[in-house]
């Protein structure tokens, strides 16, 4: 809404799915375990220690298991870093 790419009613309506969000989904903390993630991740993938960081906590939450977990990003670099890990990316044909 700062830089005019979305109305104020628009905006609102974010907040309120992003509100409903909040209730539902999984919160992980940055311990040694999704930093030493994330230090590989950056290593082997063109991604940014945000992204990394990001990618490093969804590993933790499956449990080093992406297999049959999906993550959601429309980041192109985090996108491949994932898909390379073994993540399903949403949505899908980005």
């Amino acid at each position: 809404m700062r830089e005019g790419e979305i109305a104020p009613a628009g905006y609102r309506a974010a907040r309120r799915v992003l509100a409903a969000l909040a209730e539902i989904w999984v919160e992980l903390l940055p311990s040694e375990t999704v930093r030493a993630t994330a230090e590989r991740l950056l290593a082997v993938h063109s991604l940014r220690a945000a992204d990394a960081f990001q990618l490093g906590a969804a590993l933790a939450w499956c449990g080093g298991r992406p297999a049959d977990h999906g993550i959601v990003t429309l980041d192109s670099r985090l996108r491949e870093a994932a898909s390379l890990e073994g993540f399903d990316v949403l949505p899908d044909g980005e």
